[in-house]
C-alpha cells in the first residue's frame, strides 16, 4: 500500500495539472487567455480549448449576450421651451470587442453600465433640448431614438461595446407643467371643436339653401305643367261646350239656366232680390221660354 501511495498522489497532481490546461468556452461567453498578465488570445467561438497551467496562463470569461440597461428613475430633460419632461428609456447592448472591453472596464460589467448610462443621458439631452414638447411627445419621437442610437453607438464603439437599440419607453410631463399643458391642450381642442361646429353650420345652411332652391324649382315646374294641363283641359272643355252649343243652342241655353237655378237655390235660406222680368227668369215668364223649355224635353230624354 505504501508503494502505491506516492504514485496515487502523483496521478492526482497530474490530473489536476491537466484539468487546469483545459477550459470550455460556452455559447454565451467570450474568453481572454492571459499569459503572465498580458492578453495572449481572444476566443469568441464555443468549444474545448487548451492552455498552460496557472500561473503561466489564465482565462477570464466575459458575457457576450445581449444585455439591457433600464433606468431606475426617469430622466428629467428640458425641452427647447424650457419645460421639463420625465423620460424613461432602455438600451440593448453587448460586448463587441472582448479585449478592448477588458482593457477599458476589466471584468466589471457595472462600470460599463455606468459609463453607457452617462453617455445615454448626454445623447438624450442633446436630442431633446433642441425640440419642443409636441415634437418630443409625438411628431419626432422615432427621430430622437435614431439620433440617440447613432450618438451612443459611435461613442461606445471605442469601448468595445455595441449598442443595438435605444427606446423611449415613456414620456411624462413634470408635475409643475402638467396643469398648464393640459389647459393648453383643452383650449386647442375647444378651438378645434368650435371650428368644426362653424364649418358644420355653414355646410348646413348651404345644404338648406340648395334644398329650398331645388324645392322652389320643382314647385315652379310642377305649377307650370299643371297650368299647361289645365289650359289644355279648359280648351278641350270650351271646344266641347262650343260643339254642344252649335248642335242645339236653345237646349244648351236651357241647360245652363237650370244649372244657374240649381246653384242659386241650393240652400233653403238663400234669397235673391231680382226683377221678375230679369233675364234670369226668362224661361219662367216667357211663353216662348216655356215652349223652349218644353221643346228640348224629348231631345234631352234621347
Amino acid at each position: 500500500m505504501q508503494r502505491f501511495f506516492p504514485a496515487l498522489v502523483g496521478l492526482v497532481i497530474l490530473l489536476a495539472i491537466l484539468s487546469s490546461c483545459v477550459f470550455v468556452v460556452r455559447e454565451r461567453d467570450a474568453a481572454l487567455v492571459f499569459a503572465l498578465g498580458e492578453v495572449r488570445d481572444t476566443i469568441t467561438e464555443p468549444g474545448l480549448y487548451f492552455k498552460l497551467p496557472p500561473p503561466f496562463e489564465n482565462v477570464v470569461r466575459l458575457d457576450k449576450r445581449l444585455q439591457t440597461i433600464e433606468a431606475n428613475d426617469p430622466e428629467r430633460i428640458q425641452t427647447a421651451e424650457k419645460k421639463n419632461l420625465l423620460i424613461d428609456s432602455f438600451v440593448k447592448w453587448r460586448i463587441s470587442d472582448p479585449r478592448l472591453f477588458y482593457v477599458t472596464f476589466g471584468a466589471n460589467d457595472r462600470a460599463a453600465v455606468e459609463r453607457l448610462t452617462a453617455q445615454i443621458r448626454d445623447a438624450l439631452n442633446a436630442s431633446v433640448n433642441v425640440r419642443t414638447v409636441k415634437e418630443v411627445v409625438s411628431n419626432e419621437r422615432d427621430t430622437i431614438m435614431r439620433e440617440i442610437l447613432t450618438n451612443v453607438e459611435a461613442r461606445a464603439k471605442p469601448l468595445g461595446v455595441q449598442v443595438v437599440d435605444v427606446r423611449l419607453r415613456r414620456i411624462d410631463f413634470a408635475p409643475e407643467i402638467s396643469e398648464s399643458v393640459y389647459r393648453r391642450m383643452e383650449a386647442e381642442r375647444k378651438q378645434e371643436a368650435n371650428r368644426l361646429r362653424a364649418t358644420g353650420a355653414a355646410d348646413s345652411e348651404r345644404i338648406r339653401a340648395q334644398a329650398d332652391r331645388e324645392r322652389q324649382e320643382l314647385l315652379a315646374k310642377a305649377y307650370a305643367e299643371a297650368q299647361e294641363v289645365k289650359g289644355e283641359g279648359d280648351a278641350k272643355a270650351a271646344a266641347i261646350y262650343a260643339e254642344a252649343y252649335g248642335t242645339n243652342p236653345e237646349f244648351y241655353s236651357l241647360y245652363k239656366s237650370l244649372e244657374g237655378y240649381r246653384a242659386a237655390f241650393s240652400d233653403s235660406d238663400d234669397a235673391l232680390v231680382l226683377s221678375p222680368k230679369s233675364d234670369f227668369f226668362r224661361f219662367w215668364n216667357s211663353a216662348q221660354g216655356q215652349q223652349g223649355a218644353a221643346a228640348p224635353g224629348p231631345a234631352g230624354a234621347n
